[in-house]
């Protein structure tokens, strides 16, 4: 093993991280070089500059400070790669998408091989710009498809959707989190936090009020008339939870 002398001093340069990277990402990703590309990725995405920001399989196979720390575990780095990228753009860490320049003129024989990989950080940011490609609205050097994910993609679970919708968690919010996570649906945990977004009303109690409701009312019920019902939890007894 190799030693670290430790963080000099001085003034030292950080990388941040998502809250949520530690409380949800790191106690799921179980393969050393899923968690070293994905760690890799927020370092150079950190120091990159313009619009759009990705990273490039090309760049990340010429990147001596990923291949080495690939190549300790034993096996071939590129392979390795391959694998980790794989298996977090299926975890929904990453955004993949297929990469072709642009070619003004005739095709020569092998610009075939010139096709890339590029990916994004599945942020707010990262799927904006990837429904632009897909609409073709932002001007990119080269032709770009959205790649496929060959693994199951699971439904993010509710500690993901409060991080994302509301804010950072507490203690006493997760306890509660994992008790509605076992008493509702989780469609019916994805729709609340919907509506609560939808009224901005980002606060867990409107979240909770809504499953309650329709756990009291049944669902199907609650969701005859959308408009009268919309205007039900804007003027009714959840109207304290919303900004106006």
């Amino acid at each position: 093993m190799k030693g670290f002398s430790g963080f000099p001093a001085g003034k030292v340069h950080f990388t941040p991280l998502p809250n949520l990277f530690f409380s949800e990402l790191l106690p799921a990703i179980d393969d050393l070089a899923e968690l070293k590309v994905t760690l890799h990725i927020f370092w150079l995405l950190h120091q990159k500059k313009g619009y759009p920001r990705y990273v490039s399989r090309r760049e990340l196979e010429a990147d001596g400070v990923l291949r080495g720390g690939l190549r300790e575990m034993g096996q071939e780095p590129g392979e390795c790669l391959g694998q980790a990228l794989e298996r977090a753009v299926a975890r929904g860490v990453l955004l993949h998408v297929m990469a072709q320049p642009l070619v003004l003129g005739p095709r020569d024989q092998g610009q075939e091989d010139e096709r890339d990989d590029w990916y994004f950080m599945n942020t707010d940011l990262g799927r904006r710009t990837l429904d632009k490609i897909r609409r073709g609205e932002l001007e990119l050097e080269a032709v770009v498809t959205p790649g496929e994910v060959r693994l199951e993609v699971e439904r993010p679970n509710i500690f993901v959707l409060y991080e994302q919708n509301i804010g950072l968690l507490t203690p006493l919010i997760a306890e509660e989190l994992r008790d509605a996570e076992k008493a509702y649906p989780a469609g019916w945990i994805e729709e609340a936090f919907r509506i609560a977004v939808e009224h901005n009303a980002r606060r867990w109690r409107y979240v909770r009020s809504v499953l309650e409701r329709w756990a009291t009312e049944g669902k199907d019920r609650a969701g005859r008339g959308a408009e009268k019902d919309r205007r039900r939890y804007i003027e009714g007894k959840y109207a304290e939870y919303i900004e106006h």
